[in-house]
């Protein structure tokens, strides 16, 4: 089977990891979106949330599953069986630090290629840093223009808690 591994955080979930893993999906006989959990970050949603959220979004394709992991993205990779793992990047802000970590990957599991992915035209900028900043201040309307439909409401009820101190 043709399997690849998209990773990411996704905390939240955006148009733009959509846009990714629909395309993705297309290439590959299945796709794995892997939630990674870092201690060492404050995410807004758990992994748990992270995956369900994901799963809504995605629901529409068939080949695409969703699971967390802990630890080194590259040997997870390895563990599914897959023998690429998908990034999407930003075009200027994140190729350099994809290309160093591709590298490193590359010396980790040389049998893991890695596959760099933009997301189309107005979707290239979107990150989960950007919803983070301008959630507390942005229309619902202007959320969903990047965020898709469920996220944008948990985004919602993130931002009403955080603001009523809960």
């Amino acid at each position: 089977m043709n399997l690849a591994v998209y990773p990411g955080s996704f905390d939240p979930v955006t148009l733009g990891h959509l846009n990714i893993i629909e395309r993705a999906s297309r290439l590959f006989d299945h796709l794995i979106v892997a939630v990674g959990i870092n201690y060492e970050k404050s995410p807004w949603f758990s992994s748990q949330r992270r995956c369900e959220l994901i799963r809504s979004a995605t629901s529409h394709l068939k080949n695409v599953s969703v699971q967390s992991y802990e630890g080194l993205t590259v040997r997870f990779v390895q563990q599914t069986g897959a023998k690429i793992m998908v990034r999407g990047v930003r075009p200027i802000t994140d190729i350099p630090a994809e290309l160093t970590m591709m590298m490193a990957n590359r010396r980790l599991a040389p049998d893991v290629e890695t596959l760099f992915l933009i997301a189309d035209g107005e979707l290239a900028h979107v990150s989960s840093s950007l919803i983070k900043e301008i959630a507390g201040a942005a229309d619902p309307s202007v959320l969903s223009s990047f965020l898709p439909p469920e996220v944008t409401e948990a985004v919602i009820e993130k931002v009403t808690s955080q603001k009523a101190g809960r």
